[in-house]
């Protein structure tokens, strides 16, 4: 069988960085019609390294419109620190680079409107794309204009051709989400103002290695992110990185600066150390990402040997966070509704559904407190404090909060 090729440079992907097997969409969430159907479908989940470039990335076995459909259930606005986490971005880009009411602020996959609604805030004009119509007319009633479209070149060509040129560009995780990774960079390159920043935040590679976080593997993430990687794909477009922050969002994520080639933005410290670390991991050879699957078998065996204890025990076993991470995880484990009686989600969009592959029903987080469960895995581990806050009082029952990944932690 031809391997298939990397996504970014074309060389034939030879190396299995780890393989998940097949899995159904992660943000797919099933109608009771759907599940009584019986025809959900699944795809190989399976992730390689480019010996070349180093890009890891999943097969190309799903269209994009196939994700991001109608349906796409993914709301920002539903997750309190990450809102808050989007308003210090907006007031720090504001002090550091002198946006004004002169200045253009586009978000690409702009969502819901979570973060360029604290522009409007500051009289900052901004412009969302966003490519799924529900979330984008979320943001729309947020007083935040959004164009329906995916951003590629063309779309970067057709801004810049209205006068629509940039002085700060932010993509939130979304590099990793798309197929054509290169079409995709190259649209910043024409949208975005000669001295303009840009800036990526993307889940590290590196902490996914370290802390074995498998389940941030899934179909509509096509890629996993270093900056050994990042750069070849920026260098290409014209583009280049000049600063870094890491940040603990995701388990771990950078916000990288970006710039054109020829800018007078000044490399910085911090990026510099950065390639250094990413050098003694060994990103930038095959070393460093041999072995990972046997970690990730671990993980999934530590989790199956406690449902079944708790199953012994007789304990209630629920899931909190209906996220696309916890179905990648669920599923690999093989978990199904027999293990975990009910996930608890404040998505309305979610609620009344089913987890893919797993078919876990969907409740309010109100209906905690009814369903009484004797132990709660929170599944967006990344969310574990905020979560835990509010649902402290699952305890008064005996409750115990459990966390699944790098190992199994049962938290009283």
């Amino acid at each position: 069988m031809t391997p298939p090729a990397c996504r970014f440079c074309k060389t034939p992907l030879i190396h299995t960085f780890v393989d998940l097997g097949r899995q159904p969409l992660a943000n797919s969430y099933l109608t009771a019609e759907q599940l009584a159907a019986g025809t959900e479908r699944a795809y190989p989940l399976h992730a390689r390294v480019c010996h070349k470039c180093f890009l890891v990335q999943v097969d190309d076995a799903v269209p994009a419109d196939a994700i991001f459909d109608e349906g796409y259930a993914y709301f920002s606005a539903y997750s309190s620190s990450w809102v808050e986490h989007a308003r210090r971005y907006a007031v720090a880009m504001k002090d550091r680079f002198g946006l004004g009411p002169s200045s253009l602020v586009v978000e690409v996959a702009s969502n819901d409107g979570y973060l360029l609604q604290h522009f409007v805030a500051m009289d900052l004009p901004v412009l969302g794309i966003e490519p799924t119509a529900n979330t984008a007319a979320a943001a729309v009633a947020r007083g935040v204009p959004t164009e329906v479209r995916f951003f590629n070149a063309a779309t970067g060509a057709d801004l810049a051709a209205r006068g629509l040129r940039a002085d700060l560009m932010a993509a939130n995780n979304v590099l990793a989400h798309v197929p054509d990774i290169a079409d995709f960079v190259a649209g910043f390159t024409l949208a975005l103002k000669d001295e303009g920043v840009l800036t990526f935040e993307f889940p590290h590679l590196l902490k996914l290695i370290e802390r074995v976080q498998f389940d941030t593997i899934y179909h509509e993430h096509y890629s996993y992110l270093s900056l050994v990687a990042v750069e070849q794909v920026l260098a290409a477009n014209g583009l280049r990185p000049f600063d870094v922050e890491l940040l603990p969002t995701h388990g771990g994520s950078l916000r990288l600066f970006c710039c054109h080639a020829g800018s007078g933005h000044r490399e910085t410290e911090a990026l510099r150390a950065l390639r250094a670390t990413e050098h003694v991991a060994g990103l930038d050879r095959l070393e460093g990402y041999a072995g990972f699957t046997p970690r990730v078998e671990a993980v999934r065996d530590g989790f199956r040997a406690y449902l079944a204890e708790a199953k012994a025990a007789g304990r209630k076993v629920a899931a909190y966070g209906a996220a696309a991470k916890g179905n990648t995880f669920l599923n690999y484990c093989g978990a199904t509704a027999d293990d975990i009686a009910v996930s608890f989600d404040a998505n309305p969009a979610k609620q009344g559904r089913f987890l893919p592959g797993s078919h876990v029903p969907i409740l309010s987080p109100q209906a905690v407190r009814e369903v009484r469960p004797d132990d709660l895995v929170i599944m967006p581990w990344n969310l574990k404090d905020e979560i835990m806050g509010e649902l402290a009082y699952i305890r008064a029952w005996g409750g115990r909060f459990v966390i699944a990944s790098p190992d199994v932690q049962v938290l009283g």
